[in-house]
């Protein structure tokens, strides 16, 4: 069975339209990137080091220093399915980190987007 295309695509041609998509809400890449960080454990410099590598999704995601075990928190729908509900675990990675930026582009706080566990 071949691969979902997000897979294979590129995060560093991704990126940009996350940026774009939150800095027309208003919102900043600063909070855009605080948001990858919380999710990923990538700092400063090895999320630069990803985007300017062109490391495709599955990559990034595989490559993630230390995902947030909050991740799991994350619950919602995106592009029509339930994200705590996706089976297969990159897909759902990625749809968490969809969801994410679509809750910043809403206007959501911050303390809110990056979940904690009580």
């Amino acid at each position: 069975m071949s691969k979902p295309a997000i897979y294979t695509m590129s995060f560093a041609d991704v990126y940009p339209h996350y940026v774009n998509k939150v800095e027309r809400k208003g919102q900043t890449k600063e909070d855009l990137d605080a948001i990858i960080k919380w999710l990923t454990g990538y700092d400063e410099e090895a999320l630069q080091r990803q985007l300017e590598g062109r490391v495709d999704f599955e990559t990034f995601i595989n490559e993630a220093p230390a995902l947030n075990p909050s991740r799991r928190l994350i619950k919602g729908v995106i592009c029509g399915v339930r994200v705590e509900e996706i089976e297969e675990p990159i897909m759902q990675e990625i749809r968490y980190l969809d969801k994410l930026v679509d809750e910043l582009a809403k206007g959501k706080a911050m303390e809110k987007i990056l979940r904690k566990e009580t």
